[in-house]
């Protein structure tokens, strides 16, 4: 409000406050009470003040001075961390939110970190324009690149529009789309094997009903990124959709939500963190969610900042499910995230099992084996879920990624693949080492028209900016990394990678950012320019 005052017709805002709002009226009623209570203040400080106490002994002085010192040392770090004493349960405006009321969550942070909330969002949509700047010309040569025909309407959504082939697997009656926090790939590697913190995604994949595609990138290096890119179905130019007025205007044409309520389900977000963080709770209603679920909606006695425990998480939805009726449901997980918090001793982590399989110059690195056991952690949580509601409702689909990687590694020089990369496994009623074509590649993106190209009649018309996998999408990509399905690179770099780390002479790089250039070209203009291209 206070930015979008200062673009506006301060003369006409002025002239409203005067006369719908009886302007000078308030500022005459408030220079009366604030004279008023500056009166009864100053008489309340003249009451007079406490004598210090006086000792005979040195060491007595020297004591008591300490313990002032330590008592007012203890109070600002109290007040630094908003009521707390350490970072983990500190109040910042990201995570502030933590009742159910928005009266009581905006009265939780005082006014300066509400103006520097102010701040913080309007220098990123600003600042979000992710150097990308096309015209209409443009945008149609993208369009008929990326459609292999001329693009001759002024309705950008058009270049989204598409047509499932026909379902590949029966309909099932629930769909789940896991985004775990920091849910890399590397663990999942043949080399990474003894440390035994990803047992349980492997255990799923080894399943005949269950399928992996390893050659998957995030949409950014950050959750939010992963976030709007399963909501909108938009590929990450920089812009925060969740704080672009656009997004508000009514849901994006590839947008999830309504694509599946058209498909018979009733769409749901569950988030392990508190509803205000990034927008999310807005964001997604009004991207066409029927219901939002954060921390403040279900019980939890353990967590940090960012908020409850994977465990509380898990259970408040398994224990939501009371109907038949379809669902798809979006859930993103917290535990896996700084300040490390979860007890993993009482949840039964095996230190001594991870130790003896790390390299001998990380084996006294108590950091490191600290955010394993949260990846072992949060893996283990993710599959309990999996596995239990796979047993209740056997005629449902799962599909299990990350939201980013490249927060941890224990190579000192992790190839490209190992540090960026996140594993997307379907699992469920139909699914088979077939169900996805061997050769392909993707991202966040590519989630959505792959659901409706497994499940929607033939015909169904859908938008999507990504490509379906059973289609054989071919490329993916986030805001510093492409993969194709033998190869991995830098955007903007003119070389590319093998999956093992070697360079490949094969692979030119300058078709692959074409094509990465005319899929962010035409998310930039939907959300920063609209539906027209003129």
């Amino acid at each position: 409000m206070i930015f979008n005052t200062l673009r506006d017709d301060i003369t006409a805002l002025f002239y409203t406050l005067v006369t719908d709002y009886d302007l000078p009226v308030f500022l005459l009623t408030t220079a009366i009470i604030s004279y008023i209570f500056c009166r009864l203040l100053r008489k309340l400080l003249a009451t007079g003040t406490y004598p210090v106490p006086q000792f005979s002994q040195a060491y007595q002085k020297v004591v008591f001075r300490f313990s002032v010192a330590a008592v007012v040392c203890f109070f600002m770090i109290f007040v630094r961390f908003g009521g707390s004493l350490t970072y983990a349960h500190s109040l910042h405006w990201e995570n502030s939110a933590v009742s159910r009321d928005d009266f009581l969550n905006e009265a939780i942070i005082d006014d300066i970190q509400a103006l520097y909330r102010a701040y913080c969002i309007q220098e990123r949509v600003r600042e979000g324009a992710g150097g990308i700047k096309v015209n209409a010309e443009g945008i149609r040569g993208y369009g008929a690149l990326l459609n292999d025909s001329a693009f001759t309407t002024n309705q950008i959504d058009d270049i989204f529009a598409k047509q499932a082939e026909g379902s590949k697997i029966p309909k099932p009656r629930h769909i789940f789309l896991i985004l775990g926090e920091s849910y890399a790939q590397w663990p999942l590697l043949e080399q990474y094997g003894d440390l035994h913190i990803a047992d349980g995604i492997k255990g799923i994949i080894s399943q005949d009903n269950a399928v992996y595609i390893p050659s998957f990138v995030p949409n950014g290096a950050f959750t939010p990124m992963a976030v709007t890119a399963v909501v909108s179905g938009l590929s990450d130019v920089g812009l925060f959709p969740n704080y672009h007025p656009e997004s508000y205007k009514g849901p994006y044409s590839t947008a999830i939500a309504p694509q599946f309520k058209k498909l018979g389900y009733k769409v749901n977000f569950w988030y392990g963190g508190v509803s205000s963080w990034e927008r999310i709770k807005a964001f997604t209603l009004a991207q066409g969610f029927d219901n939002f679920y954060g921390m403040g909606d279900f019980y939890s006695k353990s967590g940090n900042v960012w908020g409850s425990d994977d465990r509380y998480l898990f259970e408040a939805i398994v224990s939501s499910f009371a109907s038949d009726a379809p669902t798809l449901t979006v859930i993103l997980t917290v535990s896996n995230h700084a300040p490390y918090s979860v007890d993993l001793a009482r949840e039964g982590f095996d230190e001594a099992q991870t130790i003896a399989a790390l390299p001998e110059e990380a084996k006294g690195d108590k950091e490191l084996l600290e955010r394993l056991g949260h990846y072992w952690y949060t893996d283990r949580q993710i599959t309990e879920f999996v596995l239990k509601m796979h047993s209740k409702y056997p005629d449902s689909l799962f599909v299990i990624t990350g939201d980013h990687a490249d927060r941890t590694n224990i190579s000192k020089t992790p190839t490209t693949f190992e540090r960026y990369t996140i594993p997307l496994v379907l699992y469920g009623a139909g699914i088979n080492k077939q169900t996805i074509p061997a050769n392909v590649a993707g991202s966040h993106i590519n989630i959505v028209p792959t659901l409706i190209e497994l499940i929607a009649p033939k015909g169904f018309a859908y938008y999507s900016e990504g490509k379906s996998l059973t289609r054989g999408s071919d490329i993916g990509f986030s805001h510093n990394v492409w993969i194709i399905p033998d190869a991995v690179g830098k955007i903007q770099a003119n070389n590319a990678e093998a999956f093992d780390g070697s360079l490949l002479a094969s692979v030119k790089s300058e078709s692959v950012q074409q094509k990465i250039d005319a899929m962010r070209a035409l998310a930039w203009w939907r959300i920063e320019k609209g539906k027209i291209v003129e």
